[in-house]
C-alpha cells in the first residue's frame, strides 16, 4: 500500500470545514499527529466539547530558548464553556504537561483519569497555583461525560495506570488507545485487556485511533521484566557509582533499578526535581515498593563509598537543564569520576540525538562508562509494535482507523498496517495536526483543515514567541550579529558620524569592515542625493544590502544585520 492510496490530509487541498451538523461527531486532533508528543485531541458533538489528552512536546536543537511547545488552542479558546471534560490517558508529559496552560483559560475543566495520572497532575497544577476539578476513573467504568458516554479500559504502557478509552455517541463509537503495548508479563501484574478490546469490537468499533510509534517496527515489544536480570548484571560488574538517568515518570523502571539496587547492597538517591516528586507520589498510592533502607537522601551518598551509591537521575535525553546534562557539564553538585557507570535506560526521542549524544561524549571525557540502548538491552519500548497492532485490528475489526501518536512515517505505517488487517483503504485516514474528521452513521471522513501551529513557552511567555524569532535566535547562534550606525545630514546630503560597524559572534576583528565603511557611506550619499525623501526605513535597507552582500562574499557569513540610520 502506498501513502496515495489512503485518505490522507493535504493541508493545501483542505478547506476551512463547513458548519457542524447536529447528530454528526467532529474529531481535531490539535497535536501527536506528525510528532512525537503535544498529543491533544478534540471531539465534538451538537455543540459540546470532549478533549483526550493535553500534552507538550519537547524543543530540538533548532528551537533555541524554547522551554515547551503546546498544542494550539486557538481552536477552542472561544468555546472554552463548551468543554465537558478532559480525559487524559496516562501520566506522561507528552498526554498532560499542558494541562496547566489550558486550565489558565478555564480552570474549572473536569479532569477524568486514573488515580496515579490525576496524582501527577495536581502536582504539576500546584506549582501553577491551580486547584482542579479532578475525577479518579478506573478500568471498567462507565462515566457519561456531556454528550459522550466514556468506557475506560485497562492498556499496559511504561507509566502504570495507564486506560484507553471507548466512546459511544449518536454519531457512533471511538476507541482512542492512548500509548499502550502488549507487555504479557507485566510488573505491576496489569495487562492490556484484550478481553474487553475484544468486547468492543463485538459492539462495534467505528472509528479506531490506535498508537503509531512503533508502528514500523516488526513483532513484539520487548516485556519489561528482561530489563531486570541486564541490570542487575551491570551492577555486579561496576566497582564506583552507577548513575541511571530514565524519564521522570517511569516508575517500573525506578522500581528495577531499586530491586537490583537492594540486590547488591546498595543505596539509592533521586536526583532532579521531577524524579523525586513523581517517585515520592507513586510510593505514597503504592505504585512503587521501595525496599527498606534503600532509599536515602541525596546529601547522604557523600558518606557513603562509591560502591555503595546508585544515583537515579532525569536527563536521559539530553535536557540542557536536566541533572545528567549538567554532570556531563561539571556544573552539577555532583561530579562525575573514572571508574563511575552511567547507564541510560531510555529510548532516543526524535530530535534529540545530538543532544544525547553530547552528554554521552561528555560523560565518557570525564572517565565515566555510558551503556545505552545500543550495547545492552537497558531499555524496552512502551508502545506496541507493528505484530501487536495487527492483533488489535485483528479483534476489534474496526470500520474506520485514525493513526495517531507518531511521526508521518509512523502514521504511514499504521495505516499500512490496518488495510493489510482488512480495514478498506478509503476508511484509513492519514490526518496531520488541525485535520478536522467528521463521522455520522459510523461513516468517518476528512472534511478539511483548522489553523494549527505551535505555542512556544519561552520563560514566563507563552505564545509570543515566533518561528520567526526562533529563526533570528538560530542566526544569532550560527552566523553572528552585525549593527551599523550612521548619522546623516539629509539637508546638505552628507554623513556626519559613522558608518559605525561593530560585530558579535563573528571570528574576525572590527577592523575588518574597514574595507566596506566607505562603499556604505557612498551608497547612502548618493540614495539621498537621488532622492532628499528617501525615508530612514529606506536608507538602512540600502546599509543591509551593501554590508550583507560584502559580507557573504568575502567572509562567507549570513549574520543578522541590523542597520541604524539616524538624522542630526
Amino acid at each position: 500500500m502506498t501513502e496515495s492510496s489512503v485518505g490522507k490530509a493535504d493541508s493545501a487541498r483542505l478547506q476551512t470545514p463547513a458548519r457542524l451538523k447536529k447528530g454528526t461527531m467532529r474529531i481535531v486532533p490539535l497535536g501527536g499527529l506528525g510528532e512525537v508528543g503535544r498529543n491533544m485531541t478534540v471531539f465534538e458533538l451538537n455543540g459540546k466539547l470532549l478533549i483526550v489528552d493535553c500534552g507538550v512536546l519537547f524543543p530540538e536543537e533548532h528551537q533555541p530558548g524554547v522551554d515547551l511547545i503546546l498544542p494550539d488552542f486557538s481552536y477552542i479558546k472561544n468555546r472554552l464553556a463548551d468543554v465537558v471534560g478532559v480525559v487524559l490517558t496516562h501520566g506522561h508529559e507528552d498526554h498532560i504537561g499542558a494541562v496547566p496552560y489550558l486550565l489558565r483559560l478555564r480552570e474549572d475543566i473536569p479532569l477524568y483519569g486514573s488515580k496515579l495520572t490525576l496524582a501527577f497532575v495536581e502536582a504539576k497544577l500546584a506549582e501553577h497555583r491551580i486547584k482542579a476539578n479532578t475525577n479518579i476513573v478506573v478500568e471498567g467504568e462507565i462515566a457519561q461525560i456531556g454528550n459522550f458516554e466514556c468506557e475506560f479500559v485497562a492498556v499496559n504502557h511504561s507509566i502504570p495506570d495507564a486506560l484507553a478509552v471507548f466512546l459511544r455517541t449518536e454519531a457512533g463509537t471511538v476507541l482512542h488507545t492512548g500509548d499502550f503495548k502488549m507487555d504479557q508479563l507485566p510488573l505491576d501484574g496489569r495487562i492490556t485487556d484484550l478481553r474487553h478490546f475484544a468486547r468492543l469490537g463485538e459492539e462495534g468499533v467505528d472509528l479506531f485511533l490506535p498508537d503509531s510509534t512503533n508502528a514500523e517496527v516488526p513483532g513484539f515489544t520487548v516485556a519489561e521484566r528482561e530489563i531486570g536480570p541486564v541490570l542487575e548484571a551491570k551492577f555486579a560488574r561496576a566497582r564506583r557509582r552507577i548513575i541511571v538517568a530514565s524519564f521522570s515518570s517511569h516508575v517500573h523502571r525506578v522500581q528495577q533499578v531499586l530491586d537490583a539496587a537492594a540486590m547488591h547492597g546498595r543505596k539509592v538517591a533521586f536526583i532532579g526535581r521531577s524524579m523525586v516528586r513523581n517517585m515520592g507520589i507513586a510510593e505514597r498510592l503504592g505504585y512503587l515498593d521501595i525496599p527498606q533502607g534503600v532509599l536515602v537522601d541525596l546529601k547522604q551518598i557523600d558518606s557513603l563509598p562509591d560502591h555503595k551509591v546508585v544515583l537515579m537521575s532525569t536527563g536521559s535525553q539530553g535536557e540542557p537543564m536536566a541533572a545528567l546534562s549538567r554532570m556531563a557539564n561539571g556544573e552539577h553538585k555532583v561530579q562525575i569520576n573514572p571508574g563511575d557507570t552511567v547507564i541510560l535506560a531510555s529510548s532516543l526521542i526524535p530530535g534529540n540525538e545530538n543532544s544525547v549524544f553530547r552528554v554521552i561524549n561528555g560523560l565518557m571525557r570525564l572517565g565515566a562508562e555510558v551503556i545505552h540502548k545500543g550495547m545492552a538491552k537497558v531499555h524496552v519500548s512502551g508502545h506496541a509494535s507493528a505484530g501487536e497492532l495487527l492483533y488489535c485490528y485483528n479483534i476489534l475489526r474496526p470500520k474506520n482507523v485514525l493513526p495517531v501518536h507518531g511521526e508521518t512515517r509512523h502514521l504511514i505505517a499504521n495505516g499500512r498496517l490496518a488495510a493489510q488487517s482488512g480495514v478498506p483503504e478509503e476508511n484509513v485516514l492519514l490526518a496531520e495536526d488541525g485535520s478536522v474528521i467528521d463521522m455520522k452513521d459510523g461513516v468517518a471522513q476528512l472534511v478539511g483543515q483548522v489553523e494549527c501551529g505551535y505555542v512556544y513557552v519561552d520563560g514566563s511567555k507563552v505564545g509570543t514567541i515566533t518561528d520567526d524569532d526562533l529563526k533570528d535566535r538560530v542566526t544569532l547562534g550560527e552566523e553572528g550579529f552585525i549593527s551599523v550606525i550612521t548619522v546623516i545630514n539629509r539637508q546638505n546630503g552628507t554623513i556626519i558620524s559613522g558608518p559605525d560597524i561593530h560585530a558579535r559572534g563573528v571570528a574576525e576583528e572590527d577592523s575588518v569592515f574597514n574595507e566596506i565603511k566607505p562603499k556604505i557611506a557612498a551608497a547612502i550619499v548618493e540614495a539621498v542625493s537621488n532622492n532628499p525623501n528617501h525615508s530612514t526605513h529606506q536608507l538602512q535597507q540600502i546599509t543591509r544590502r551593501v554590508i550583507g552582500s560584502w559580507v557573504s562574499r568575502k567572509l562567507r557569513r549570513r549574520p543578522m544585520i541590523v542597520p541604524v540610520v539616524l538624522e542630526a
